[in-house]
This record gives C-alpha cells, structure tokens and sequence, in this order.
C-alpha cells in the first residue's frame, strides 16, 4: 500500500497551524493543533492530538516552522518528506511523553500525505485502488468522571439511546462497576472493553484487578477486551479466550504487533501511534496478510483528523467496531441530530477523504 503513495509528489511553499479545543464527555477540555501545509492553490491537513495543552501552545507560539519562509518549505515526494521530517525537530520543548513525537509526526505526514492527494486532484481511495465503504462506529464514553464521586450507572448511554435509537458502545471499565451495572450493561451493545491496563502514570491508568477483570469479562460474554494487563493473577482469566483480547496502546507498527504475548485476532488501529504514513499502511497490510481484524481508534480528534481516521476505517475495516464516531459524541451533551451508524462516505472525496455523514 505504501508504494501507491510513496512517489506521489507533493510542493510546499507554507505552513500553518489551527488550534481547536473543545470541553468533552470525560471531564477534561480537549486540545488539538490543525496542521495546514500548502502550494500550488492546494492546502492539506493533519491534526496533532498530542494530549498536553501545553505542548499545543508551545508549537502555535514558535515561529520555527510556521509561513511561507518554513524550513519544510520544498518540492519532495511523500516519501522524501517524511525523510526530511525525520531530520527535523518538531517540538520547541519536549513532549511530556514520547509517543506523543508520534502523534505529531502524524500530523505532519498526514497533512503532506492530503495535499500531495490533492495536488494530484485524487483522493486516497484511488491512489489504493480501494473505495470507501460505509463506516459502522461505535460510541466510547466512560459510565463516571474521575472527578466525581458518585457510583457509576448506564444513564448516559440510555441518554444516547433515547436520542439516537440503537448505538453500540466502546466503554472503559474500571474497579467501581458493581455486579448490578454489569447486569444493566448487558441489555446494551456493548462491543468492546478498554481496561486501560497498560497505560502508567496518566490520568486513565486501571490497575490490573483480576475480580475487577473477571466482573466484566464474564458478564459481558460478546465483548472485545482491550489492553487488559496480562499479570500472574489475571492471565488466567483469558484461559481460551484470547481472540477476545485487543491491543490498542503498544501497536505502534508491524514490530510491535510481532512482540504481543500471543498471536492477536483482532487490534485497534490508530494512526497516530504510528506516526508515518509508510507505517500506518504497512501494519494494515501486516494484519491484512496475517488473517487479524481491525477497527479504528479515536483520540478526541477535533478537526480533519476525524475525517482521516473515518477514511482509513472506510477503505480497510469498514466493518470493525470503529471508535470513530462523529466528534458530538464527545460532547457532555451531545446535539440531537447527529448522524448514526453506519456513516456514509462522501460523493466526491478529495485528498485523504472529506467528511463522512
């Protein structure tokens, strides 16, 4: 797959940045940076989900990289650029945490990746020789805040169900969920389990409990598992249930998916955890040729990252669990015309792909 880019060429005489920031349904307010590169009447676009503000601020604030006198300024080839990004130093201070360099590299890549598209008047479907499906998505939100107190219930996705109709849902366990809520969130579609197991020293860190992990792995039977910590105490709890088991946070390309305990049947594909282009697309084709399922990931985009990791899912695994729901999902109170799933790909795409309704 990345050979059907890699040659695209792509012509950048300036570069921008767009901040977005938006409150969210996890009870923090969220920042991105749109990354704008342009040339030849075209601009392309990525977004930066690094997740500290404060890393946001540092890079709108810098003049290194912006304007038309950008150091990124050039004539490369999709390929050629990412070298040159290599060689670049993207962060004016340095990140709080080291996969955040891929979240950035993404945005980058991705916005060189849309304008080289666009250049081409195609679109990233084309260039794959793939077309856009449907997108069947699920809804992640948390069941309680981190700041509140209070126990735990299924009122915000009988909230959601109300307004929406049928939804099937992405949640994130944690050790407060009682028997009886894991009895009320078996009447929901509930497709797949975020233990958040693997994060340390965050704000969404889980600690591996194996009564917690036995509580909702057993309760709901029809659910994916996601990142859950495989210790000496709760390994036996997945005992011939391993294709049940998802990774999200150590896939960050093919070498990572190879260094898993156990050969995976399906994984949560998110970009940004890959940082190039080259290897987002060769882990897609690694799992692809590996016979293993994906489905997208979110990371509370706010711009025209949404839009891309909606295309991917589209063109790849339109049929996954995809937590790539529209963005007012995210939202404490979300409008009440949102769009449902499955979402319908655009008539006429253009770079990495317009927005999906």
């Amino acid at each position: 797959m990345y050979d059907q880019v890699a040659d695209l060429p792509v012509t950048i005489e300036s570069c921008s940045f767009e901040r977005r920031e938006r409150a969210t349904s996890s009870g923090f307010d969220r920042v991105t940076t749109v990354i704008h590169l342009s040339g030849e009447g075209e601009t392309g676009s990525g977004e930066d989900v690094t997740y500290t503000a404060e890393a946001h601020d540092a890079l709108q604030d810098s003049d290194a990289l912006p304007g038309e006198d950008s150091p990124l300024a050039g004539e490369y080839t999709v390929d050629s650029f990412s070298a040159t990004l290599e060689a670049t130093d993207l962060w004016p201070e340095p990140p709080d945490e080291e996969r955040f360099r891929h979240y950035r590299r993404w945005g980058f890549e991705s916005a060189a990746l849309d304008l080289a598209l666009q250049q081409d008047d195609t679109d990233l479907g084309a260039a794959l020789g793939r077309q856009y499906d449907p997108v069947n998505f699920v809804v992640s939100t948390r069941l309680s805040n981190a700041a509140d107190d209070t126990p735990p219930t299924a009122d915000r996705l009988a909230m959601l169900c109300e307004r929406y109709g049928d939804l099937s849902f992405k949640l994130d366990p944690t050790p407060s969920w009682s028997d009886a809520l894991v009895d009320q969130l078996a009447d929901y579609d509930v497709r797949v389990l975020d233990l958040k197991g693997l994060y340390e020293g965050t704000d969404v860190d889980v600690a591996a409990d194996p009564e917690f992990y036995r509580r909702v792995v057993d309760g709901l039977p029809d659910a994916l598992v996601e990142d859950p910590d495989l210790t000496e105490t709760t390994r036996p709890i997945f005992d011939g249930q391993e294709a049940r088991v998802t990774w999200d946070v150590p896939i960050t390309g093919v070498e990572s998916i190879e260094s898993l305990p156990f050969e995976p049947a399906w994984l949560n594909m998110k970009p940004s955890r890959c940082g190039t282009v080259e290897s987002v697309l060769a882990t897609i084709n690694y799992c692809e040729a590996h016979g293993i399922d994906l489905y997208g990931g979110g990371q509370f985009e706010l711009g025209v990252g949404r839009d891309h990791i909606q295309a991917l899912a589209s063109l790849c695994y339109p049929d996954g669990p995809n937590d790539v729901a529209p963005g007012g999902y995210n939202d404490p109170d979300p409008d009440a015309d949102l769009p449902t799933s499955p979402l319908t790909p655009p008539d006429a795409p253009a770079g990495i792909g317009t927005s999906f309704s």
